[in-house]
């Protein structure tokens, strides 16, 4: 199994070491690495963020720790820890990775196995592996393509059209001011915010030797919409891995490199509780200059706020978008000295940079942003920069001693 440091028989593991490999991860049209895992680790919890694509989950080992604190883990890939503070306009840090290029997931929950990372490792750490190529074997092709479909499964109930002008008239009266104020229409404002959302997943793998040495290339490509209109992801990744072993196998070293870049439309969230609470009686659409949508309106004209907003205004008037790059990497060189082939050396130097942009924009037609002496509508850009370094090096001697029926094993 994969520790902090390395890699250790399971029968010498003294802390609490899970492993998932490839084999028993979950199957489908997965967009993030956390779904590849949900339900196969005991003591790990993994709540699923929403139905938004490339959502993020949030990730419990034994549950919480703190009250005011971070508890979710440290993940480190491919030997590089990920910033756990997230990035601008990014749902998921672990977005990078396409699933496709996963081999394992190695959950260490405890302090033996987690003490090289220090306090950073008080929640746990999730090591996660890419796959990589195998010295000798011939080049391989490798291409897979999902393709999924999906759908809100239920909604919350509420009262239809003709059930709302009932308990109205039935409150206040048919000749009442409430009764005048209900339309004509019979809508469903669930049905006008979710829509059946298409989404596809290409990866092309490239498996081989290059200079007889041992190599991975994969390429791949995700669209996805969201149930929730106006909601979209499109993701491009990328990643090599190249791991060539020289001096007889006493010298390895692995190159991994990782590109990720997402463009993500954010939908106005605040929509899906406007659907529940808004007056069934009404139409989407209304001839005004209000963007064309049905609004609540004083009698000179001007919107009513605060209120319920129509929700399809409220998904289609605003305009939230974010573009992510973002790269991480690492060299790392493993020795075994020729003069005590018990001792090793260990270097690792590695990167994880990313930059992001977003912007937010709402019309001062916008009855929720209405304003008419200052003029309405905003106008949010936010951008971000980030790069981590690391640099590990430590020394490994290991011995048994079979004289005595015992191992040493020194850091």
């Amino acid at each position: 199994v994969v520790i902090g440091y390395g890699t250790v028989k399971k029968e010498d593991a003294t802390g609490s070491v899970q492993a998932v490999t490839a084999e028993d991860f979950n199957p489908g049209a997965i967009v993030t690495p956390e779904a590849l895992i949900s339900g196969k680790i005991a003591g790990v919890q993994i709540t699923n963020g929403g139905g938004s694509p490339g959502e993020g989950a949030t990730i419990r080992i034994r549950g919480g720790s703190s009250l005011s604190a971070s508890n979710d883990p440290l993940f480190v890939i491919d030997g590089v820890p990920v910033d756990n503070d997230g990035i601008s306009g990014m749902k998921s840090p672990l977005a990078t990775i396409n699933p496709n290029d996963i081999e394992t997931f190695t959950v260490l929950k405890d302090a033996s196995a987690t003490a090289i990372y220090g306090s950073r490792a008080s929640n746990g750490v999730v090591l996660i592996t890419t796959k990589k190529g195998t010295k000798g074997n011939p080049l391989k092709i490798n291409y897979n393509q999902y393709f999924s479909i999906s759908s809100p499964i239920n909604q919350i109930p509420v009262l239809g059209a003709d059930e709302y002008r009932t308990l109205v008239t039935d409150l206040y009266g048919e000749n009442s001011k409430a009764v005048a104020l209900l339309g004509n229409a019979n809508t469903n404002w669930q049905d006008e915010i979710y829509q059946t959302a298409v989404g596809i997943d290409h990866n092309l793998g490239l498996t081989g030797n290059l200079f007889n040495q041992p190599f991975r290339a994969s390429i791949g490509y995700t669209n996805q919409d969201g149930i929730l209109k106006t909601d979209w992801m499109g993701r491009w990744t990328g990643s090599l891995g190249f791991n060539p072993s020289l001096f007889e196998d006493h010298l390895r070293i692995n190159i991994n490199l990782k590109g990720m870049l997402i463009d993500n439309e954010f939908a106005n969230r605040g929509a899906i509780g406007s659907a529940v609470g808004f007056d069934p009686t009404q139409s989407v659409y209304q001839a005004n200059n209000f963007g064309g949508y049905f609004y609540w309106k004083q009698p000179n004209g001007d919107p009513i706020t605060p209120t319920i907003y129509n929700p399809i205004a409220q998904l289609n008037m605003v305009d939230d978008r974010a573009n992510v790059q973002r790269s991480l990497g690492n060299i790392q060189f493993d020795y075994r000295f020729h003069f005590l082939p018990d001792l090793r050396a260990n270097l690792n130097m590695g990167y994880d940079i990313s930059k992001s942009e977003g912007t937010g924009d709402t019309p001062e037609n916008a009855p929720w942003s209405y304003d008419k002496l200052k003029g309405g509508g905003n106008h949010t850009v936010y951008s971000q920069d980030k790069k981590n370094t690391l640099l590990d090096f430590y020394l490994n001697y290991v011995k048994d001693v079979e004289s005595i029926k015992s191992k040493f094993d020194l850091m």
